[in-house]
């Protein structure tokens, strides 16, 4: 034991040293590299663009030191030796907590797990070193017309990429939005320098996504048009899903209502079970004035072309649910079992509906005055939310995803509850759910 704390000693006198001259040492070797490509004959050769380039990259390095994402608190300790933090906070990002202990030269971030999930520098040793490292991997591929070093330069591209992502993400959680849009940007933009082998289109969708949701809908748009140029469409075609919203936040002249259907229609043409497609298609169908019949044609086609697909009739029963047709729902959820005898969303659509109802008239009552009124609203309510109870119970029953299952019990502990004094079989309902959630 006393060798090994001796062992751990030096490691850690080792790790302040290098942490000491390991800034002026990258900025000496940044210098250098520099130097060389001022060289006309050393100019010409992919080695010394590459050296900059990697100069560059270890120079953005240094601030972050032995320290890594996912690190717990005693292993940060381990790995930083005697470098310790001048003050240490709790603070709030993005709604969650974090323990934040500043440093001289960075700031990191512990999850409540006591896990390091964002590493802030905040005095690097080179500004903007990953734009400078990526032009000179971009030197390094024009004077190497044979492509000797494609391989080794497309890596390290890749390794800027996923930097600036990373810089991309921390800047949305401390809620910088215009940062987070630039560095997902640089990262689309530096995989489409050749010759790097992928482009990042996800990082094209997370541009349009952060200026989107600041409101930035001419910006937000021009990335989702690149998206859809690309064949890149997102999580269930949400591209088409947000480049219509965008045009009816932008244009709401007969030219942008056409636009904006033509989206929604490729969209669900493609991906006819995406909720946020078909939401919209409803929503443009009765903003716009026009027969949603339309709507259940697109869904009737879709269905010929799939009969066996048990979602299409999921989207139906809830295309009719936000419509208000509460029969035709319940007859395309119930369907959905017909069709695929293991597929649980169906129930679960119907007893969402139902649910939902409920706390709409539930609602009403709350306000209504007149007595008469008012016991008609309760008996409304109380009818809704009986009606949930069976196909929650169907969905609970037949569902192997115990992820589910959580959700399906408190759904029905609470509907039992209201209940439970009715009949003993609600009340052994109420019970049986409430030992299930807790």
């Amino acid at each position: 034991m006393k060798k090994l704390m001796i062992v751990l000693a030096l490691l850690a006198s080792v790790q302040v040293a290098n942490a000491q001259g390991g800034a002026a040492a990258a900025k000496k070797a940044v210098d250098a590299a520099l130097a060389a490509t001022q060289n006309a004959k050393k100019a010409t050769k992919v080695a010394t663009w590459m050296k900059l380039a990697e100069s560059y990259i270890a120079a953005y390095n240094v601030p972050s030191g032995n320290v890594w994402v996912g690190a717990a608190e005693n292993e940060l300790k381990l790995a930083m030796g005697n470098e310790k933090p001048i003050s240490v906070e709790n603070v709030i990002l993005g709604g969650a907590q974090y323990t934040k202990q500043v440093f001289e030269n960075k700031n990191l971030y512990l999850n409540s797990n006591g896990q390091l999930e964002i590493i802030e520098v905040t005095k690097p040793v080179v500004d903007n070193a990953l734009d400078k490292a990526l032009d000179a991997y971009r030197k390094a591929a024009e004077v190497d017309p044979k492509a000797t070093k494609a391989k080794e330069i497309a890596a390290g591209i890749k390794g800027i990429v996923d930097k600036y992502n990373t810089e991309a993400y921390n800047a949305y959680t401390f809620g910088d939005v215009a940062k987070a849009e630039s560095f997902f940007s640089k990262a689309f933009d530096a995989s489409s320098q050749k010759p790097s082998e992928a482009i990042d289109t996800s990082a094209l969708y997370n541009a349009g996504f952060v200026t989107y949701g600041s409101g930035q809908f001419a910006k937000a748009k021009n990335y989702f048009d690149k998206c859809l140029n690309l064949g890149y469409y997102a999580k269930d075609g949400e591209v088409f899903a947000k480049l219509a919203d965008c045009v009816a936040k932008l244009d709401t002249t007969a030219a942008g209502k056409t636009l904006q259907k033509e989206y929604l229609e490729q969209g669900f043409a493609k991906f006819p079970q995406s909720q946020g497609v078909m939401i919209g298609l409803i929503n443009y169908y009765i903003s716009s004035g026009q027969d949603t019949d339309k709507l259940f044609s697109l869904i009737d086609a879709a269905k010929a072309n799939e009969p066996d697909n048990a979602s299409l009739y999921y989207v139906e029963g809830n295309a009719r649910a936000q419509l208000g047709q509460i029969d035709e729902a319940v007859k395309a959820y119930e369907k959905c079992v017909e069709v695929n005898p293991e597929y649980e969303y169906g129930f679960i659509g119907e007893g969402i509906m139902f649910y939902n109802e409920a706390i709409k008239v539930q609602e009403a009552a709350q306000t209504e005055l007149d007595d008469n009124k008012y016991m008609a609203l309760v008996q409304k309510f109380e009818n809704y939310l009986k009606s949930c109870i069976e196909p929650f119970e169907k969905a609970y029953n037949m569902t192997k995803n115990e992820e589910i299952k959580p959700s399906l019990a408190e759904y029905l502990k609470n509907s039992y509850y209201r209940f439970r004094e009715e009949d003993p079989k609600y009340q052994a309902g109420y019970e049986k759910f409430s030992k299930l959630v807790q």
